[in-house]
């Protein structure tokens, strides 16, 4: 919910004032809010934790506007791609790691968390170099750092809107996985949480292969439109296999074949920073942001319903329905 709203502010304000402030002012509220919630004595504490990290977790759109500044168009599908290997890599490592700290202590986790935000704004303060250069900077308005305002850039080019519709599909999709996959390979193979865990650790390491080893060579041959195509057709096939396998190991024979659909999504972005000049990537980048935030608030809520309508005992095409 807050990134949605402020995702748009966050892309204007870096239009405005440049992607470094932001970027630094972003990864020392993210240390906040895991200070906050190691040390919440209730539950409204850590909401209050996760509100300052919605607006904090904001920066993605200024991390995406700042690879546009840098980035030549023909290569961003690949900068893009290595974001996505990053996200693989954390992954594999943030679960295990946060584990481990957390059979030491319940609240280590947080505190290892807020002290990698200051190390990382500490580097963007001694390291980082700006990218948007004055000259290119647009005067900061309300009329485009609102949600609605943010959006309605994606309506100034028609195949922009196109792919801004791919992106909120792709987005609405993806949130099934975070939102029921654990209940579903409990429900249906019986996997418990070593079972789950080993399968996410490969849907992260077959992600981190695609996208930070194949989408560069993959985009050179074939162009980010035909590789946008190639990432959806992967993952509308891999989705179907996760639908209908009826054994764990034929469940599994879908994750490389998903790990493609991880082309889409950078190779769509990058067609969209086409479209649009160096001085509202910022504004861009919010959009899609904003747009991954409500698809955030709407898949949860969409597929937790669906699945539970699915599993109900008296439903005829449940699996385990005895008349089957």
């Amino acid at each position: 919910f807050m990134q949605f709203f402020c995702s748009p502010i966050q892309g204007a304000l870096s239009d405005r004032f440049g992607r470094r402030p932001v970027v630094l002012l972003s990864n020392l509220g993210l240390g906040l809010d895991y200070i906050v919630m190691a040390l919440a004595p209730n539950v409204a504490w850590l909401v209050v934790g996760r509100v300052i990290s919605g607006m904090a977790s904001s920066s993605f759109s200024t991390a995406g506007a700042y690879i546009s500044d840098v980035t030549p168009p023909e290569q961003r599908a690949a900068a893009f791609g290595k974001i996505g290997m990053v996200f693989g890599l954390g992954f594999i490592i943030g679960p295990a790691l946060g584990g481990w700290l957390g059979a030491i202590d319940p609240r280590l986790p947080f505190w290892g968390a807020a002290a990698l935000s200051f190390l990382n704004a500490c580097y963007g303060y001694f390291v980082l170099p700006e990218s948007l250069p004055p000259d290119k900077r647009m005067s900061f308005s309300w009329a485009r750092a609102n949600p609605v305002g943010s959006l309605v850039l994606l309506r100034s080019h028609h195949e922009l809107f196109g792919l801004a519709a791919v992106a909120f599909f792709g987005y609405l999709a993806h949130a099934v996985l975070p939102s029921v996959s654990v209940l579903y390979m409990g429900y249906r193979y019986g996997w418990g949480p070593a079972s789950v865990g080993l399968m996410m650790a490969g849907v992260g390491l077959a992600a981190m292969i695609v996208q930070g080893g194949l989408i560069r060579p993959i985009t050179a041959r074939f162009g980010e439109r035909r590789t946008l195509l190639l990432g959806l057709l992967c993952g509308a096939v891999g989705f179907s296999v996760y639908g209908i396998a009826p054994e764990g190991w034929i469940f599994c024979l879908g994750i490389p074949v998903m790990a493609f659909w991880g082309l889409a999504g950078p190779s769509n972005q990058a067609l969209m920073t086409r479209h649009i000049s160096s001085s509202e990537q910022g504004q861009l980048q919010g959009a899609i942001a904003s747009i991954n935030g409500m698809t955030g608030m709407i898949g949860p809520i969409l597929f937790a319903q669906t699945f539970a309508f699915f599993i109900r005992s008296d439903f005829p095409l449940n699996p385990q329905h005895s008349s089957l």
